[in-house]
C-alpha cells in the first residue's frame, strides 16, 4: 500500500535521513517520538507538502515522490483540525466532494453516511467555532474521509481532547478503520 525507501529531506536545521517504511493494505500504523523528532514533517512529506531531496514514496504501487499533493490520493488531519471557519460542518465535509465534481445528490449521500458514522448529523448546520474539540475532530475526520483517500494520515488527532472524548474518538477510529480499511 505504501512504501518509503531512503527518504531524505533537509529543512533548515532539521533533516529526515534514510527513512524506510513499508505498510500493507488496511494497516493501522502509529509513529511515536518526542516533540521535534520529525513525525509531522514525515507525514507532510508523504502528503506532498515537502519535496524530498532523495528517496522514493510509493502509494498503491504508484510512485508519487514528484507528484503534487492533490495528485497523491492522501488525506491528512491535523491536531488543530484545520476546518474552514466560514463554512458549516456540512460545507466543510462537502469541500473535497465539490473539488471532485460529484453530483449534488452523490455529495448528500456521502455526507449523510459520514455524519451517521461519526455521530455528527445533528451538527451539520453549525459553524466550527461553535463546536467542542471532539466535534471539530470528528468533522475534520469526516472531511478527510469524504474524498475516499487510499491513505489517511492523522497528525496527533487526539492531543487536544479530554480523556472522555479521547476514548470515544479512539473507539470511532478503530470502528472506521475496520469498516473502511
Amino acid at each position: 500500500m505504501i512504501e518509503v525507501e531512503g527518504l531524505r529531506l533537509q529543512l533548515a536545521d532539521f533533516a529526515l535521513v534514510d527513512i524506510n517504511l513499508r505498510l500493507g493494505e488496511g494497516e493501522y500504523f502509529i509513529l511515536l517520538g518526542p516533540t521535534g523528532a520529525g513525525k509531522s514533517i514525515l507525514l507532510e512529506t508523504l502528503a506532498g507538502l515537502y519535496k524530498p531531496q532523495g528517496g522514493r514514496i510509493t502509494i498503491q504501487g504508484r510512485e508519487v515522490t514528484a507528484l503534487p499533493p492533490e495528485a497523491r490520493g492522501v488525506a491528512i488531519v491535523y491536531q488543530d483540525y484545520a476546518l474552514f471557519p466560514h463554512l458549516s460542518v456540512k460545507e466543510n465535509i462537502a469541500y473535497g466532494l465539490r473539488q471532485k465534481k460529484l453530483l449534488h445528490r452523490e455529495q448528500e449521500g456521502v455526507i449523510a453516511e459520514l455524519a451517521a458514522l461519526l455521530d455528527i448529523g445533528h451538527l451539520l448546520r453549525r459553524m466550527p467555532g461553535s463546536l467542542s474539540g471532539g466535534e471539530r475532530q470528528r468533522t475534520a475526520l469526516a472531511r478527510a474521509l469524504a474524498v475516499d483517500p487510499p491513505l489517511l494520515l492523522l497528525d496527533e488527532p487526539l492531543s487536544a481532547l479530554d480523556g472522555c472524548s479521547k476514548r470515544r474518538i479512539q473507539a470511532q477510529l478503530r470502528r472506521i478503520q475496520r469498516r473502511l480499511r
